[in-house]
């Protein structure tokens, strides 16, 4: 099974783009779901989580007020829209199954998949 991340591309300061993610056989996500970023030079970070449910959701805080993760479990996939894009958010894209450890949201999933590359550009 591969995690799949889909619909990057380039996008102005201020657009709006939707980020997609599915397993490359689309089955089903049973665990909770989250979104990391790797821009050029820097770690990979944590970006966003949902529980199966999406109860609950959680962002950090670049990405607050800005972004919204969302899954539809009926078809197997995590969304995230990712609103006033800023150069700032330019990475690649991971989603992920996710696991909180000491407050801190990792990987739960064995190694990254496929990423999804937003450039965020004048």
């Amino acid at each position: 099974e591969q995690l799949v991340a889909s619909g990057g591309g380039l996008a102005q300061p201020g657009d709006s783009l939707r980020l997609s993610c599915a397993t490359s056989d689309f089955a089903p996500l049973k665990y909770n779901m989250g979104w990391f970023r790797q821009a050029p030079g820097k770690e990979r970070e944590f970006v966003a989580a949902t529980t199966y449910s999406c109860d609950r959701t959680w962002l950090s805080d670049p990405v607050k007020g800005r972004f919204v993760i969302s899954r539809d479990n009926t078809k197997n996939t995590v969304s995230l829209q990712m609103n006033n894009l800023k150069p700032e958010d330019t990475a690649v894209y991971y989603c992920t199954h996710v696991i909180r450890v000491g407050g801190t949201w990792k990987n739960n999933f064995s190694g990254w998949g496929q990423g999804a590359v937003v450039t965020v550009s004048s």
